[in-house]
């Protein structure tokens, strides 16, 4: 069904009919489903602007399908209409496609919910929703949108201020499942296995349906990550090939700190000017967050000082991988120091996800700690750190951690579970299931 279509069906409070909802249609054939959580329970009822984005192929448009019928099934037909971004050129377009709907909310609805799929793909999106709400036309309307670019969140909806309603928040992150969700779905399953299985998902629907069910990633689902994000790169005026060039270096330096000048030589760019806007892009695209040097002394990051790039979308990691990890025996393979890297990964994801979901400015922003002698992965708070290790590890090896954090708490990510005063160690599964830090 086109838009049209659909549209008339909402009007008439039709929500039975499977071309409406193509994606809870395809949802509803699959042997695993997951629940969403990213920050909003439920859409407010108050008029306004809400803007969602997320990577593609993690279930925001069978989220927003699922909000369309919830809405028409709860505040009556004609409550919902729909865009798609997709569909529509540029500003002009969306204010035209717009005021052609508005009229045709059912009044006596309590709710007027109008719901725009990938509307980062509308060129200058947020001058027709700035001329729209100034004109005072979208007054009674509650717009909820999607998007694929994290950057609209601060570029685009910072461009409408006073003009998004009376909300606490605004702006969400569309996260990854949590590995507590998919082990609730897909744990008997998987069994053993559920913890490397959801490292390769990355948490994305699709990657966790296809390794629960038939034990491995087909090729089409890093295709379509890749794709995705080769086809943002172009369209930023970027190169594939150095994306590709960026991509490999990312994965070879692990967990290290590298400076902008080293990677753009070991990238083959032109300079680190121009290495900062590929960063730039995949940090819009939430596929890696940086970590930056922490100051203990001042609690300040040290933005000047080399950087780690973590993963934080593990699927466009496994995408580019040259070990082309499909399965758990394919990451049970690799050698234990290639594994280390992965699993500090997967805790950046972790931490990135609850700091999304609690509604952080840049939960991509993170720090890691380092001295002459020693090191730590994350710091999570001032008094709060993280070591991620592969294997075992004893509280004996951080004896000198009290020294240098009199006043602060470790969390050791390994396979040992201990507790002393200011130490404590436990594995990754108890780090996903919601380990306090």
């Amino acid at each position: 069904m086109n838009v049209r279509q659909i549209n008339e069906a909402l009007w008439q409070g039709v929500t039975d009919r499977p071309e409406v909802f193509p994606h809870l249609e395809l949802l509803k054939q699959s042997p695993f489903v997951f629940g969403f959580d990213f920050g909003l329970p439920e859409l407010p009822e108050e008029p306004g602007l809400i803007f969602i984005r997320g990577a593609r192929q993690y279930g925001k448009s069978t989220w927003l399908e699922s909000q369309v019928k919830a809405t028409v099934e709860n505040h009556g037909p004609g409550s919902a209409l729909y865009l798609n971004g997709d569909e529509i050129r540029d500003a002009r377009g969306l204010t035209q496609s717009i005021r052609e709907l508005l009229p045709l909310f059912n009044q006596l609805a309590v709710v007027q919910r109008l719901f725009i799929d990938e509307l980062t793909a509308v060129r200058d999106w947020e001058k027709a929703l700035k001329h729209l709400v100034d004109a005072g036309e979208l007054r009674k309307a509650l717009v909820v949108t999607t998007g694929s670019k994290a950057t609209d969140l601060r570029r685009g909806a910072e461009r409408l201020p006073g003009r998004k309603g009376r909300f606490d928040r605004t702006s969400y992150l569309f996260t990854p499942v949590s590995f507590a969700e998919f082990r609730r779905v897909c744990g008997k399953t998987l069994k053993g296995t559920s913890l490397t299985a959801y490292l390769l998902s990355g948490g994305s629907p699709i990657a966790c349906c296809e390794l629960a069910a038939n034990g491995r990633l087909p090729e089409y689902v890093p295709a379509m990550m890749r794709d995705w994000i080769y086809g943002e790169c172009a369209a930023s005026g970027r190169q594939r090939s150095s994306l590709l060039a960026v991509m490999e270096c990312l994965l070879l330096r692990g967990g290290s700190p590298v400076g902008q000048s080293k990677l753009a030589l070991e990238a083959g760019l032109a300079n680190n000017t121009v290495a900062a806007g590929y960063m730039e892009l995949l940090m819009d695209l939430m596929c890696i967050g940086s970590a930056h040097a922490w100051d203990a002394s001042r609690r300040i990051r040290l933005q000047r000082k080399p950087c780690k790039y973590h993963f934080i979308n593990l699927l466009a990691a496994v995408a580019w991988h040259p070990a082309r990890l499909r399965s758990v025996s394919d990451f049970d393979a690799l050698p234990a120091e290639e594994q280390g890297p992965w699993l500090e990964w997967l805790v950046a994801q972790e931490l990135w996800r609850r700091a999304a979901i609690h509604g952080e400015d840049m939960p991509e922003a993170m720090a890691f700690w380092q001295s002459k002698e020693h090191e730590l992965d994350f710091v999570v708070k001032p008094d709060c750190l993280v070591e991620v290790k592969r294997g075992k590890v004893t509280p004996l090896e951080f004896a000198w951690f009290p020294r240098c954090f009199p006043k602060g708490r470790l969390v050791v990510v390994s396979s040992s579970r201990f507790e002393t005063e200011q130490i404590r160690g436990i594995t990754a599964e108890d780090f996903l299931l919601g380990g306090e830090l």
